[in-house]
């Protein structure tokens, strides 16, 4: 604060000038603020939840090989064979006597989704009307052979066309010898 001198000083008379004071602010409870807000905002907020697909597993204790009618026609079940550089190869029915032979295709809508929308329709018009074991109408079997030589993005693009197309029974499966030489031949692995 400004002081008045007003009184004796002796000789001059006049205005005393005041002592200027730098100001000081004190940072401390600042700080704590700072840190509590910190704190409460990094608890109160929910951190990125990782996206994940539901996969279906099988039953450990039965055995699937032990039920009866285990014989899947040819027409119901596709393959896809994937190698590398975001190529893949489809058929339908056994590998040593396809339906349709192997076919290569693309990712995505354009590719691989329009055959399995394809093959879901002709399984859908060749089973309409009857029933399986549990009532439903019988749908399109797909097994997935990744090779070593396929990303995991592709294999996740492959799963997404599944949920894509809504196909009900998938499978990921080892890919054999014979299914490596075809991809080889056709330089995909």
């Amino acid at each position: 604060m400004a002081e008045l001198n007003t009184g004796g000083d002796g000789g001059k008379g006049g205005k005393v000038r005041s002592k200027k004071m730098n100001p000081g602010v004190d940072l401390t409870a600042m700080v704590d603020l700072a840190f509590l807000l910190i704190t409460f905002f990094m608890l109160t907020t929910s951190l990125s939840k990782p996206q994940s697909m539901n996969l279906a597993m099988p039953d450990k204790e039965k055995d699937p090989t032990q039920e009866q009618n285990m014989d899947v026609p040819d027409d119901r079940t596709m393959t896809i064979l994937m190698g590398k550089d975001n190529s893949l190869l489809w058929f339908l029915g056994q590998f040593t006597e396809p339906l349709v032979p192997p076919t290569e295709a693309k990712y995505g809508k354009d590719g691989i989704r329009q055959a399995l929308l394809q093959r879901i329709a002709g399984v859908e018009a060749a089973y309409k009307g009857q029933t399986d074991k549990d009532g439903k109408q019988p749908g399109l079997i797909v097994i997935i052979k990744p090779s070593d030589k396929t990303n995991y993005k592709n294999l996740v693009d492959i799963l997404d066309e599944m949920a894509i197309t809504n196909v009900q029974l998938y499978a990921i499966g080892d890919i054999s010898e014979p299914e490596i030489q075809l991809l080889e031949e056709k330089g995909m692995y």
